[in-house]
């Protein structure tokens, strides 16, 4: 089945640095956009950044200029390089891809990542 498979999370200090990585393996025909969210609440998690299959990319206000999200094509991974990192950046990340596979398109997510920037 299709996974997507997470790492790279851990601990930092204010103002380090640590890059995600998300890699999407399995039956795949394609795969659409690709991003990172992290949990907010027990319900929610809010888009950190995304890229489609074309380069293109957005990012929510609170990481532009801090974070940079880019992709492999060839190897269906994305990663996540978040530099000057803040205790509020201090959560479970994400990874999300749309993902055809078989007839199906639909939404797929990691299990999560956590990363925690403490000082």
């Amino acid at each position: 089945q299709v996974q997507l498979v997470e790492s790279g999370g851990g601990s930092v200090q204010p103002g380090g640095s640590l890059t995600l990585s998300c890699a999407a393996s399995g039956p795949i025909r394609s795969v659409k956009t690709m991003g990172w969210y992290r949990r907010i609440s027990d319900n929610q998690r809010e888009l950190v950044a995304d890229i489609n299959n074309n380069g293109e990319t957005n990012y929510a206000d609170s990481v532009k200029d801090r974070f940079t999200i880019s992709r492999d094509n060839a190897k269906n991974t994305i990663y996540l390089q978040m530099n000057s990192l803040k205790l509020e950046d201090t959560a479970v990340y994400y990874c999300n891809a749309y993902i055809e596979a078989g007839l199906v398109q639909a939404p797929y997510w990691g299990q999560g990542t956590r990363v925690t920037v403490s000082s």
